[in-house]
């Protein structure tokens, strides 16, 4: 019998997408550790916190009390009471437990969002430097990511006149991240209600607010909801989740709030993707969200904790020559600017032109990793993670001011 060759082409949609850097370093670093490399990781977006007892506890009861069966697709009716409770009391937002969806994680909250309200060739807005998926997740959704650049010099905050320049009637969406990943900014009440009157003008478009890292966040900063602002409820959808705050990254769960007919959308697609999220993560998000008003003294703690480092990070890469920085007001990452440190060429590594060989440069000579901003869409940064104890982020300065010794910026005449 003739020997029948297989056909292994992938889907466009496949081809379309780009794998995550963040995480492929991360997988990079963890190798290198396993090898015996020491190396200091600071790529992931992940608390280096413990999820709080209570949460944990609530976990182990759920298992040990037979809580172990599929729960309704959205979420059990418990849950999405508790969060409508939440975003009442914390947001100021009303909506119903038919209004709330609970995913397997933000992540699956908002590209469901994505997938429920873009048809092909519709654009979605997104302001650089971005969480690396947000671009991704517009391509698999048959759409074209508009990418809105800012700057440092701004606190990489959308600039309102911008955004009304780039509306076309084919924008469908609007993407803010408030606290940002990877920049760290907070995006103050004035500017929102700036860009929402924008958005006002334009009947097709709409935004997903992701609040993920709202309750990280430094005084004197203060979040704001998007869809608390005036006309903004019918066209927001929010979401937010439990991996950051909580310490709950492992647990992956996640929820997005809105007007019943996109969350439906969304619900309708996730009972054909993954149906409803963990029955013991769930009842685990009811004890969290039982510990107080923005987390109670547990999160308290860990934000006293992240500021403490992020203090002494900007302290630390303050005192180097030719490095940008702008404060990080929320979230726990450091976005900086040391692109005056490309243009060298360096023995037995080559040259160091952009984010990524910066960072490949610091993996490779002083063990530790970062993720280049070419992968949030800024090419003249990297992205620190602070999500480690301070000990840890003390050594991994010292490591780096070493390996920059090399790459003293150019004296400017």
């Amino acid at each position: 019998m003739d020997r029948v060759e297989v056909d292994i082409s992938l889907s466009p949609r496949v081809n379309s997408v780009k794998p995550s850097k963040t995480v492929a370093i991360t997988d990079q670093a963890t190798a290198l550790v396993q090898a015996g490399v020491p190396v200091i990781r600071l790529a992931a977006g992940e608390p280096d916190f413990d999820t709080p007892a209570p949460i944990a506890e609530a976990g182990i009861n759920a298992i040990r009390e037979g809580h172990t069966r599929y729960t309704p697709n959205a979420g059990t009716m418990e849950l999405r009471l508790a969060i409508c409770h939440k975003l009442k009391e914390e947001n100021g937002l009303s909506y119903t437990p038919d209004q709330i969806v609970v995913s397997n994680g933000a992540k699956q909250s908002i590209v469901q969002a994505v997938l429920a309200v873009c048809s092909p060739g519709d654009e979605v807005l997104i302001p650089a430097p971005y969480w690396v998926s947000y671009p991704e997740m517009a391509r698999m959704a048959d759409a074209m990511p508009v990418i809105l650049p800012t700057s440092i010099s701004e606190d990489f905050l959308l600039d309102p006149k911008l955004l009304e320049s780039k509306l076309t009637e084919k924008s469908r969406l609007l993407i803010l991240c408030s606290p940002s990943n990877p920049t760290g900014s907070v995006y103050p009440r004035k500017l929102l209600e700036d860009i929402a009157e924008i958005v006002a003008r334009h009947p097709r478009l709409l935004v997903i607010s992701d609040e993920i890292y709202e309750h990280i966040i430094y005084a004197p900063a203060t979040h704001t909801s998007f869809a608390s602002l005036p006309g903004m409820w019918d066209r927001t959808l929010t979401v937010n989740g439990f991996s950051k705050a909580y310490a709950m990254t492992g647990w992956r769960l996640g929820y997005i709030a809105g007007p019943k007919r996109f969350v439906s959308a969304c619900n309708k697609l996730q009972s054909q993707f993954t149906s409803g999220a963990s029955s013991i993560s769930q009842k685990a998000a009811v004890a969290a969200l039982g510990l107080g008003y923005a987390g109670g003294e547990a999160v308290a703690t860990m934000v006293k904790a992240f500021l403490e480092r992020r203090d002494f990070l900007v302290r630390s890469f303050g005192e180097i020559d030719g490095v940008k920085i702008s404060e990080p007001r929320g979230a726990f990452y450091l976005f900086i600017d040391l692109s005056s440190y490309y243009g060298v060429e360096v023995d037995g590594f080559g040259t160091v032109n952009n984010s990524e060989s910066l960072c490949r440069y610091l993996l490779d000579k002083s063990q530790v990793a970062l993720v280049p901003g070419d992968a949030f869409g800024d090419d003249t940064c990297v992205r620190i993670s602070y999500a480690a104890s301070l000990s840890t982020l003390q050594a991994a300065v010292e490591r780096i001011k070493k390996a920059l010794v090399t790459l003293r910026p150019p004296v400017t005449v």
